[in-house]
């Protein structure tokens, strides 16, 4: 895999994945950025993120259930010196759907913290990282459309 990131001017830089999509990250105003896109560490825990919410909801709808809202909420610590590396992050899920099983919600959750999220793998040797979840109220079904 490979990806490019090129600096634009003052602390902007954009992404280019091997996807071929683009991001833009900035620095805060205090450190000569211009606050047009997100931090490099913000990244970080985006990718984290979407890498478990990925997970979850894939082995959910691999496991029959009707899922149709995923969130996840994500509070990290870093570290007060330089390098301010992430110390610890909780990962919170806000999973919503028709009937869902908390046995499989739970499983999901951890499969992908224990195993299948790249992601957390990579960070788990230094960072604290965990998981919790809920079942919240789901979104309103999209299969019943009135056509009259």
């Amino acid at each position: 895999m490979k990806a490019r990131v090129k600096w634009l001017d003052h602390m902007s830089f954009i992404g280019e994945s091997p996807s071929g999509h683009s991001v833009v990250m900035d620095g805060s105003p205090q450190n000569g950025g211009r606050d047009l896109g997100v931090r490099p560490m913000e990244m970080v825990l985006l990718g984290l993120g979407g890498c478990t919410a990925y997970d979850v909801v894939l082995l959910l709808q691999k496991s029959r259930q009707h899922v149709n809202l995923c969130e996840v909420h994500l509070e990290a610590e870093r570290a007060d010196t330089v390098p301010a590396v992430f110390s610890g992050i909780k990962v919170h899920f806000m999973v919503g759907g028709q009937a869902l099983d908390p046995s499989r919600v739970e499983r999901s959750v951890k499969l992908s913290a224990e195993k299948y999220c790249s992601v957390t793998r990579m960070l788990e040797p230094t960072v604290a990282v965990s998981y919790t979840w809920e079942i919240v109220d789901a979104l309103p079904s999209t299969d019943d459309t009135d056509d009259g």
